[in-house]
Formats: C-alpha cells, structure tokens, sequence
C-alpha cells in the first residue's frame, strides 16, 4: 500500500490507517485468529480457525464493491468461510517474502489493479 497510496513504513502506523480510509480502503484479515506452528499459512491449524464477522462488516459498511485476498490462502480461507459475501473475492500475488517466486515490480502491478478500481 505504500507504493499505491503512499502509506509506506516511512508513516506511523495510525498515518498509515488515515491514508487508507482517505482512499476508501478497508484492511482486514480474513481470520481473527488461529494457530500455526511456523509462519507459513499451509501450517495453519485448521480446527483452530476463527474468522472474523464478515457478515457484520459488510451490514455496516454496504458500499464495498470490491475484496482483494493478499495471496492462494486468504482466498481459499475467504471463499470457504464467508458466505454471505455480496463481492467476489479477488486474489492477488501474495506480498509475503515466503513468496518469492514473483518479483517486487510483478507484485505491484498486479496489486495496482486496487489504484484503477478506485478510480473508476
């Protein structure tokens, strides 16, 4: 998001809160919490999965249009968890360092969709 809207790590944490909601950009984690021996998501406990109350969010905040899923799994755990979902959930590359297979300028041309999307 620092490249697209400029809320970079250069910003504290609440700086970077404000752009987002400037730019009508909602950060959210598909799950509110679960456990995981390591920090890959392929390790994440299933049995252990609580996801956050999409259903709520999206009564309080009925004019998203759009859900972009920061890599395979947030789609996947999206996909299969929430069902009242008025959007589709789009996935892009996900930014983790774990996911080196793209390079940096690949991922953020994917991720610019979310400049053009706001803008239309």
């Amino acid at each position: 998001m620092g490249e697209l809207i400029g809320a970079g790590p250069d910003l504290s944490y609440e700086q970077r809160l404000q752009k987002l909601q400037k730019e009508h950009i909602a950060l959210w984690d598909v799950l509110g919490s679960c456990e995981r021996p390591g920090s890959l998501d392929s390790d994440i406990r299933s049995e252990s999965i609580e996801v956050n109350d999409f259903d709520r969010f999206f009564a309080a905040h009925d004019r998203i249009h759009h859900v972009f899923c920061n890599g395979g799994k947030a789609q996947q755990l999206f996909c299969r968890h929430v069902h009242n979902s008025p959007v589709e959930a789009i996935q892009l590359p996900s930014t983790s360092p774990a996911h080196a297979a793209m390079s940096y300028q690949d991922k953020l041309r994917h991720w610019s969709i979310i400049k053009k999307v706001l803008s239309d």
